[in-house]
């Protein structure tokens, strides 16, 4: 048995989140808004809750500053039953932090990479590879540290017999390359949304990039936000919505999406059914603000999709 169903190499950050029904900053003006919360943050850290919340064995690669943000991502974070032994505590960078403004409909972000782009291949122990079943990474375009040497990483995981998963998460400088196909050749499990899928792909739409990117992907699943998502392996393609939830907050939906997705494909679920356990997971986390507060146990989600208890 191995210690970790799932070994995350990701970014660690805080989430500063302000919500409201409609506002918009503007410079030289004070707004008001409705509530805010200091949480877990990136996309990395989100996935993993996800994942152990599941009942998946995680384990995270990862750097945190020496500061308060650091100690209190450690702290939630192996609360959730997250290992966090392998993160790396370096007194040289500061802990990333991510400003929030969230509405039901959807979210604006700022974020202070700090240790989010610490992470170097150099810094992952290797022996853990021996230790774990799959390998996960999230937010490819802010991990600047990571994307060098990433492809003959997971090439060495992947040779230990591991499998992969990626979500690179939008880029902010928009380029949609720093080295992705390269990568992308490593990846077993992709997971981009509908924004990102088509700027990856080059094509004009979700559906046209899931047919380009399964081409060379053996699974490729696209997030469709409130309309669901597609995915196609070996062949077959397949899509389904999300159930319906009173949504409050969207942060963590696709993170939370992606833990479902992994969890149905290590247990070795039929496409259709790891589709819409992923769905579930992704609405049902919108129902409490926050990205990990609102995750699902694994009988939830199976309650969401069918009403039955595997």
């Amino acid at each position: 048995m191995a210690d970790y169903d799932v070994l995350v190499l990701g970014e660690i950050n805080v989430d500063l989140i302000f919500r409201a029904e409609e506002v918009m900053p503007v410079f030289g003006q004070e707004l008001l808004v409705d509530d805010m919360a200091l949480t877990m943050g990136s996309s990395s850290v989100i996935f993993a809750c996800g994942a152990a919340r599941l009942g998946l064995k995680v384990g995270f690669v990862g750097v945190v500053g020496d500061d308060e943000f650091g100690q209190f991502m450690l702290r939630e974070m192996a609360a959730r039953d997250i290992d966090v032994a392998p993160v790396i505590v370096d007194p040289a960078t500061k802990t990333g932090i991510t400003v929030s403004l969230s509405t039901a409909a959807d979210r604006a972000l700022l974020t202070y990479a700090g240790s989010i782009a610490a992470l170097t291949t150099g810094r992952v122990d290797r022996a853990l590879f021996d230790r774990a079943r799959h390998v996960h990474i999230g937010a490819y375009f802010l991990q600047d540290g990571l994307r060098e040497g990433l492809p003959e990483l997971l090439a060495e995981a992947r040779s230990r017999g591991l499998t992969v998963s990626l979500d690179t998460g939008f880029d902010p400088r928009e380029t949609w390359d720093g080295g992705l196909q390269e990568t992308l050749a490593q990846v077993d499990v992709f997971m981009p949304n509908a924004v990102e899928a088509p700027a990856i792909a080059g094509a004009a739409t979700p559906d046209a990039a899931l047919a380009a990117l399964a081409e060379q992907i053996p699974v490729v699943a696209v997030k469709l936000g409130a309309e669901g998502a597609i995915a196609r392996q070996s062949g077959e393609t397949v899509r389904t919505v999300p159930p319906a939830v009173d949504v409050v907050d969207t942060t963590g939906a696709g993170d939370s999406f992606d833990a479902g997705f992994v969890y149905g494909y290590l247990a070795d679920w039929p496409l259709e059914r790891t589709l819409r356990l992923a769905c579930a997971c992704g609405a049902l986390t919108t129902r409490i603000p926050g990205g990990t507060n609102g995750q699902p146990a694994l009988a939830e989600a199976l309650a969401a999709i069918d009403g039955v208890d595997d």
